[in-house]
């Protein structure tokens, strides 16, 4: 008894298509589509037409296999046509597959770098607020000159007071009854003046 086939599965296909790689079909359609889209291709096909009519008309009729009206050439060129196009397509439609991978990989690397980009700014902001608490050269020089005008003056006045201190016990030692110039006249760089009686 011959087996029943099923209505709900597709019956297998008793035509086997030839196998190709689609890879190395591709590459050579790109191939040929970059070939006849050169200045070489137009010279030969230029080439090509002109010996075929020159050959078709300037021959013996014996000799011509396309006389004149060249219906042979028409198909020729037809076909050559007919595959052109698209094999043409069939290029663009891979080149246009690799501008899709291109531009995808580009926006992922302009992704990372703008991530890194924004990590990095993160990053130096986060240092410059640390450096705000740290003191620059600049604020150390200033502090620095301002200790040393700060010692200067100190330095000053001790002089001064030094200065004040061995004036009057000189005046003490020359004037006996204390009869030497007042206390402004000792704090200034000028030596005390006797009065005159």
């Amino acid at each position: 008894m011959a087996e029943r086939r099923r209505l709900d599965q597709p019956r297998d296909s008793r035509i086997s298509l030839p196998r190709f790689d689609p890879e190395a079909f591709g590459q050579w359609s790109e191939g040929i589509a970059r070939f006849m889209g050169t200045a070489k291709f137009l010279v030969y096909m230029t080439i090509v037409i002109l010996a075929w009519v020159a050959w078709n008309t300037l021959t013996p009729k014996s000799w011509q296999f396309d006389p004149y009206t060249f219906t042979f050439l028409t198909l020729i060129l037809s076909l050559q046509a007919s595959y052109a196009a698209p094999l043409i397509l069939l290029a663009q439609n891979r080149q246009a597959d690799r501008d899709r991978v291109a531009a995808d990989e580009d926006r992922r690397r302009a992704a990372a770098q703008k991530a890194d980009t924004e990590y990095l700014a993160r990053e130096i902001a986060a240092l410059r607020i640390a450096l705000g608490e740290v003191a620059t050269r600049d604020f150390l020089r200033s502090e620095l000159s301002r200790v040393a005008e700060e010692l200067d003056e100190a330095a000053d006045r001790r002089a001064k007071a030094e200065r004040k201190k061995v004036r009057k016990a000189l005046g003490s030692l020359s004037d006996p009854l204390g009869m030497d110039e007042s206390d402004d006249a000792v704090d200034s760089d000028e030596p005390p003046r006797r009065r005159k009686h």
